[in-house]
This record gives C-alpha cells, structure tokens and sequence, in this order.
C-alpha cells in the first residue's frame, strides 16, 4: 500500500491504466484542486481513492503528524467510525472496532475482527501494534469486511500501515523532538543514505517517556509510567527496473507500570472490607472525584513488552505481470511482573504474567490483467504458523484470609500467603488460504469487481495447572473457580468469504457503487483457567464430571453497503457517503466474571447504518473536513448461551453517533515560512464499554488543537499543542473488579495534554 498525492498526470502514469479510462481527466483544463488525488491499494493495486468500492479513509504522513496521531490507539482522530480499545493487559484486551463492530474482551487467544497490517505482515495481536509509529509514510482504514484480500480476521474492517521507502537517489533524513506536561518526551530521527546505484539503507529510532496521569493516593507517585525505545532499519536493493528486494527489520521496548490504574465506578457490598483492608495496610483511600484521577494499588505493576520481527518483500515484474513474495516473522512478548489483581490498597491478590507469540507467515501475489476481457486480477496464495506460550501465577496476599473469612462469614476458608497456582497454557494457529480478486471494465461507465478466497484454518489450545495448592478449605476452591479441568483441545475451520460489487460512473466525478461482501473469523480454543469450566466440572477431583467444551466456533458476516463518491466545485469539495447493514452469525463474545473468562458464540447479530466524509477547500490556505457515522441499530440477537445473557442488548462500543470536524490552516506569511496547524472536534455519544455488564459512559466531546510555524520547505516547523484542550473527563473500558461481586471500575481517557513539538526534514 502506497499513499501519494499526485496530479492527473502522475496518477495515469503511475497506474497506466485508470479503472474509468474514459473520465481520466486532461491536467491542462482540470481545476487545480481536482488534481490532488490520493492513490492507495486496498485492492492490491494502485488506484485512486474515489474509484475504489470500498469506505476508505487514508492519511499521509503529514496528515499523521496535524492531527498528532502518533500510534494506533488514538486512530479515532481519522475516522470517527473507528475506535481503539485497551484495558489492562495489552495481550488479552486490545482491539479495534469499526462501525462497532470488533472483538472486545480479555483473552490471550482471541484474534481481532480487524485485522493490522504493517508492511504488509499481519499482526495476530492488536497490542503489538500499540508502539508509536516510526518513520511511517501513510495508513488507510478500510471499513467492511475485507477477507478476500486480506484473510481470515478482517470481518470488519483492515488498518493498512506502510513505512517510508528507502530511496536509492537521495541522502536525506528527518527528526523530532518534544515535551509536554506529565513530562512527556518524545525523540525521533531518521537518515537514508543511497548505496551504490541501486541500493539504500534507511534507519530511523525513536525514545519516548511520560509520567501516567493517575497518582497513588497513599505515595503520592504518578502510575502508569511509559518508557519506549524503538529501532526500524530498511535496505532495499533493485539490480534491475524489473526486480526490487527489500528488507525491514525493527525492535520496541516499551516498560511502565501499567495498568491497574482505575477509577471505582460502582461500589460492591464488599468495597466497605475493601476499604478497611486498604487503610489497615498504611494505605490511603483515593478520591472519589474522576478528575483527581486516584488510586490506591499494593502492588509494583511492573510491564514490559516487546516487538520485534523481520519483513522480506520481493517484486519482480515480467512482461504485463507482476509477482510479488511477502515473508513475515515476529515475536510478541509482555511480561507482568506483581501486578495488583484486587485492584485496591488491599493486600489481597497478585498476579504474574507471561506471554509469548512467535508468528511466520508467507505470502505470494500475481497481479496481471486480461486485456481480451477487460479484467484487472490478482491471485495469491498465504500461509501462516503462530505459537502462544503463556503463563500465569497467583499469590494470595496477608490480608487474602481475613478478606474470605470476614465476606463469607466463616473461618474454615483458608488462603495462606504465597503462591496458590501456576497455569500454563500453549496456543498454536496453522492457516492457509488462496485467493482470486478481478475488477471487470464493463463499459465506460460501468464496471464489477469480484473475489473469493478459500481459507483452513486449524487451531491449538492447552491448560494446565500442575502447581495448585489443593486443599478443601482453599477459598478459590470453595468458590468453585479452580482448579478447572485440564485439557488439550484443537478446532478446524474451512471457510469461503469473497466480494462482489457494482460501480457506475456518471461523470468524470462521481461514483455510485454497491457491493456484497462475505467475512469470516476463525474459531478457536479458549485458554484459561474456566474454559473448561469450574471445579464441579474437574474429573480429576470428581470422577465422572464432564469438562465444557472450551473451543467457540468461527464468526461470520454477510455485509451490504451502498455508496457515493463525489467531487464537485471545480475539485474544491469531496463527498463520501455510504449505508451498510451487517448480518452476523455465531458472533464472537468474551466474558470476564470474577476471575473467569469465556469465549461464547451469540448465534445472531445486526447492525446498520450511514456514515459520510467531507473535504472542503474554503481557500488556497483553508482546509474544512466534517465527518459521522449514525448506527442507529447495532444488536446481539439470539444468544442464549451467553451468561450474562446480552440478547437484545447494544454492542459495546457502538455509540450511536460519532463524528468529528476539522479545519486545517496553512498560510504563507513569507516567501519562506508559513503558519497554520489543525484544530479538530470528536464528538461521540453515550455507549456502553463493559463487554460483561451494562456499563454506559455518557456522550462526550474532545478538542484538539496543533498550531505552529514553519518553513515552506518543510525543512522545520515548530508546534504547540493541545489535546482534550476542556479536560474533558469520559471513560474507555470498565470492568467487573475481580473477586469483588458486583464491584466495577473504570478506566478514563487521558486528561488535557499539552507540549510543544519541533520537526524536519534534510
């Protein structure tokens, strides 16, 4: 995927061919703004984005940097229909949702619904895409299903994320470097050096560190504390026009103390013991008031993560075809190290936490056309192997006995300090897939694109739990949590998704298109300590129980969407607008009860709705964009298997409208220097955020603002900036507080930030 902005003439030059040959517009009548066009490759070519049948929204990296999206969690900032969504445990809990639709919930195998890729390589984890973006050239959202292309967890939608090339014809290089409040620093810098005639090495890195904006009520020290270093070398060697190799390899360190850090959001009968533990310990209680923004935690919360693989891509070009080889591996690691499982000042519960994920994939892509049947097509082949290595130990705290004996009123439970577990649990993933894609040029005006893609995909899970301190009298025995079964459980899936869509073009500015589209998301075996279910159902300790089947079953979409793509005023105004419905069967559902997680299949689901884009050149210097998504409906149906039940409820994450409005200014006050920068508003309303409960934040608003000067070059620009600039206070997840019955907490969006910035470019 590639994002330029380039005249009429470039583009045609670029892609030989348009799809619409016959409205290619002649460069010397157009309007000046007509001949910015944005070329991307959701389809697996280059095209211009107003001839694709897709809802797309792709920024630059320019763009990136105006609206200070600095890594995939605040993606929102560019599409008001996209959202990312993390609690505590990056592993277990990070997603994206796209016309809410995504996979929410806190398990280490669960795969998102939709799917990032960087550099053309999948990552199986949201969370390891969660680093800051380094020297990255451009990002496109594509919404809808999106599994011909792009495979088996794309049932809502792809985030398609390219680094910058190297260029075998330049020395050149960028840096930055900035401070804000909460002692935010942030450093990048990057240089490509040309070697030889047909080859270039590019390097670039990045350092960044903030205080968390929560404060420990009893210490007074800030949590959530982030320090990350990241690393990105490329070199690209091209012996010949026809043939291109290039290598990317990057690594990122990211350690904090994160992130148990919440705000209490709905008091439990046993908050009151909770509290008298906390203070019993030396602890203080926190705030009750949201924008204190404390906590009281006993434990350090120590996290590091790790990312780090390698990408080979291989272009050759023969004759009319082009071949192209994709080969990916890379490694995910968190470590959890005394993290506060009661979530309070009470010395209760502490967790430890390993997780490893060791990913290879390999992809082969023909892209060629059809001249006798006016048919551009791509066919391509894909395999992938991931393996999962977690796991997890559990401590009861001093405090742990008293807690059980006083909220149970009996002093047979007992839960001595130490170790009462240890669980491990291994995951494997094996998926192979081919698949087919054509757009057919029917006529002038008319034109059909197609794709099918068969995919197998077979999946591992285990459980065990060899170190339990077994006991009658164990309180989280007693409780009937553990030890749950053991088992050793697989799952296979062959499925069809594809794509068919109609497009007309009316006039050199316009397209109608409508289009159908089948995704799938594979199954898989839960791994967890309940996925089997609970101590009734252990045949080891009640011979003749029978365990619960621990795997779920594949999720699949059928959706529709019908949409516009309009230029008009001379090229000064752009209008994307497109309706979808979406129908959804054995929709994947994760649960979070006490110390238990599922994974369970709600047999129906639906959602519709409308969303537009708009783009106003107002002047030479002013740039309006206003953009929504209304999804009026958006429901589980039948589902009575899933405890808590949740038929009829909303999907989480799904407000009902979301939107936001932009102004970008750049104003040339000199031949050489000019102001500007980019104000924004997001506006969403009330949703729920608690995939296990009804738990609704209310409607909010933020306000961004980036301002500054800098040459007309690009050379240096300086900024000063400002995010949620009315501390505005609104919440991101909440959650069921462990072994805390009818207890929940919160966590919030980060409070007003503000820094300054300074760029460039040589």
């Amino acid at each position: 995927m590639e994002y330029m902005k380039l005249t009429a003439l470039h583009l045609s030059a670029a892609l030989g061919v348009l799809s619409t040959p016959a409205f290619a517009q002649d460069t010397s009548e157009a309007a000046p703004y007509a001949d910015d066009v944005i070329v991307v490759t959701a389809q697996r070519r280059a095209e211009n984005i107003q001839d694709v049948p897709i809802s797309i929204t792709a920024a630059d990296a320019e763009t990136l940097a105006e609206a200070r999206v600095e890594n995939i969690v605040n993606i929102a900032a560019l599409s008001p229909s996209t959202q990312f969504v993390t609690s505590n445990n990056p592993v277990t809990s990070s997603s994206i949702v796209i016309r809410g639709i995504g996979t929410i919930g806190i398990t280490r195998t669960f795969e998102g619904a939709v799917g990032v890729f960087i550099d053309g390589a999948y990552r199986s984890r949201a969370g390891a895409a969660i680093q800051n973006f380094l020297d990255i050239d451009s990002l496109e959202i594509l919404r809808g299903p999106q599994g011909t292309l792009f495979g088996k967890n794309t049932a809502a939608g792809a985030v398609l994320i390219n680094s910058t090339k190297p260029d075998p014809h330049a020395v050149g290089g960028f840096y930055e470097a900035g401070y804000g409040n909460y002692n935010a620093l942030d450093l990048k810098a990057g240089v490509n050096l040309p070697v030889g005639e047909n080859a270039a090495l590019r390097l670039a890195g990045l350092y960044s560190k903030t205080d968390g904006f929560y404060t420990d009520a009893t210490t007074g020290e800030d949590l959530n504390n982030n320090e990350t270093a990241a690393f990105k070398g490329q070199f690209l060697f091209t012996p010949t026009d026809a043939l291109s190799i290039r290598l990317i390899g990057d690594y990122s360190k990211s350690d904090a103390n994160c992130c148990y850090a919440s705000i209490n959001y709905v008091d439990g009968p046993a908050q009151p013991l909770i509290d008298a533990l906390t203070l019993a310990a030396g602890g203080r209680l926190p705030s009750n008031g949201p924008k204190d923004f404390q906590q009281t935690l006993s434990a350090p919360n120590d996290q590091s993560v790790s990312d780090y693989g390698a990408t080979l891509i291989i272009d050759y070009d023969f004759d009319d075809v082009s071949l192209k080889s994709t080969t990916v591996y890379r490694s995910y690691n968190v470590d959890q190290v005394g993290l506060d499982g009661d979530f309070s000042g009470a010395l209760v519960l502490t967790v430890d936490e390993y997780f490893t994920s060791e990913m290879f994939s390999q992809e082969l892509t023909l892209n060629s056309d059809w001249d006798a049947l006016n048919l551009d097509y791509v066919v391509g082949a894909y395999f992938s192997d991931e393996d999962i290595d977690a796991q997890r130990s559990l401590y009861w705290g001093p405090q742990a006995e008293f807690y059980w004996q006083t909220l149970l009123a009996t002093s047979l439970i007992t839960a001595t300090p130490g170790m009462f577990t240890s669980e491990i649990m291994t995951g494997k993933a094996r998926s192979a897939a081919i698949f087919a894609h054509g757009e057919f040029q029917l006529s002038d005006a008319f034109s059909a694109v197609a794709g099918v893609r068969y995919s197998h995909d077979k999946k591992e899970g285990s459980f065990a739990n060899p170190y339990f301190r077994l006991s009658p009298t164990e309180a989280i025995t007693l409780l009937g949590i553990m030890p749950g079964p053991e088992y050793d459980d697989s799952v296979s899936d062959d499925a069809i998704s594809g794509t068919f869509s109609l497009q007309y073009y009316p006039n050199n500015d316009t397209q109608i298109y409508a289009s159908y589209n089948r995704g799938y998301k594979a199954g898989g075996v839960n791994i967890d300590v309940s996925a089997a279910g609970g101590v009734a159902d252990n045949p080891a300790l009640f011979p003749g129980a029978t365990p619960k089947d621990p795997t779920y079953q594949p999720e699949k979409i059928n959706a529709f969407e019908l949409g516009g793509k309009f230029q008009y005023l001379g090229g000064r105004a752009q209008t994307n607008i497109a309706g979808f419905y979406n129908d959804i069967s054995d929709l994947q559902v994760a649960q979070f009860i006490g110390l238990q997680f599922a994974i369970l299949n709600a047999r129906s689901a639906e959602s519709y709705g409308l969303e537009i884009e708009n783009r106003f050149h107002i002047s030479d210097y002013v740039t309006l964009q206003l953009g929504g998504t209304w999804l009026p409906y958006a429901e589980y149906g039948d589902d009575a298997s899933v405890d808590p039940a949740i038929s009829g409820q909303r999907f989480k994450f799904a407000p009902k409208f979301s939107g936001d409005a932009g102004i970008n200014v750049d104003y040339p006050v000199t031949d050489d220097l000019t102001v500007g920068g980019r104000i924004q508003y997001q506006y969403s309303t009330a949703r729920y955020i608690d995939p296990a409960s009804l738990a609704r934040d209310d409607a909010f608003g933020l306000l961004n603002v980036n301002m500054g000067v800098g040459s007309k070059d690009g050379q240096w620009r300086v900024e000063g900036w400002v995010n949620n600039a009315t501390n505005t206070i609104y919440g991101t997840y909440a959650f069921l507080t462990p072994i805390q019955a009818g207890d929940e907490n919160i966590y919030l969006g980060a409070p007003r930030t503000y820094g300054v910035t300074l760029r460039g470019a040589f």
